[in-house]
């Protein structure tokens, strides 16, 4: 297998990708990183897709809601417009492939809900491929916390996919819900094109599960990439056909840009990425 290619989900530096976009992925540049993940950016295409262009850079996938009204983020809610808006600025950008990132939690905790959510991925393919675009989703920690015959949520919602639905895991949370990652990425095999490489110290009660209080991304311990608790190296290796390795942090520890040139230099250093 290729290595795959080194990304950064721009959700990491958000408020300095806002105030100074150009400034910022010139940045991202300098790290050696030639891709981003692209968020919230259906109201401002053709200014996210100028900056990576007097950058160099470009957003193979990117993030948007297409599940849910609303887009629920730890830290407040984002209105989400059509998927046919979403995949228009998705185009304008150069994007490939425009991911989900969170459903509800209460939506994953019955056969009929993951049934719904993955029937709905299914139809958006469609329409997707009218733009030339393909559709994923990301997890959580919520698809893992319901079982149904000794399966997991997540792993009946990959099932119930068409195989054109891109599977993007992000590592981290599939540990906070339980998982064995290194096995998980096996049992996906070449379902799996994305991988969000994140690492830290995993919360002892799953913050979207049925016992959890009150939650924002502030109260996550976040490490550099193969510093915590995820078994990033084996996970990785178990992978058979990823394309993209992902940096993000949802609480950066310390600078944000040294944080992203730490899980940098993990990835391209290990030989797990280029």
């Amino acid at each position: 297998m290729a290595l795959p290619e080194t990304s950064v989900q721009l959700y990491t530096l958000a408020a300095e990708f806002t105030a100074d976009m150009e400034g910022s992925l010139d940045r991202l540049a300098a790290i050696g990183l030639r891709n981003v993940e692209a968020f919230d950016f259906v109201g401002r295409p053709d200014q996210i897709r100028a900056a990576l262009d007097a950058s160099g850079l470009a957003s193979p996938t990117g993030h948007a809601p297409l599940l849910s009204d609303e887009l629920w983020t730890p830290d407040g809610s984002i209105p989400t417009p059509a998927p046919e808006v979403v995949f228009e600025a998705a185009a304008k950008i150069g994007m490939k492939t425009v991911i989900d990132p969170f459903v509800d939690p209460a939506r994953w905790l019955t056969l009929d809900g993951v049934t719904d959510i993955a029937d709905r991925l299914n139809r958006l393919a469609d329409t997707a491929a009218a733009f030339g675009l393909e559709v994923g989703y990301h997890n959580h920690a919520q698809e893992f916390v319901a079982d149904f015959d000794g399966e997991s949520a997540y792993e009946r919602f990959v099932a119930l996919t068409d195989d054109r639905v891109i599977i993007e895991l992000d590592l981290y949370w599939a540990l906070v819900g339980g998982q064995d990652v290194p096995a998980l990425v096996g049992r996906l095999g070449d379902r799996l094109v994305a991988a969000h490489v994140k690492d830290g110290i995993a919360p002892v009660v799953n913050p979207f599960g049925p016992d959890a209080g009150e939650f924002g991304s502030a109260a996550l311990d976040q490490r550099h990439a193969g510093t915590g608790d995820v078994p990033l190296a084996e996970a990785l290796r178990a992978a058979s056909a990823l394309q993209y390795a992902i940096i993000e942090y949802d609480n950066a520890p310390g600078d944000v840009y040294a944080d992203i040139a730490a899980s940098y230099a993990f990835l391209t250093d290990g030989g797990f990425s280029r």
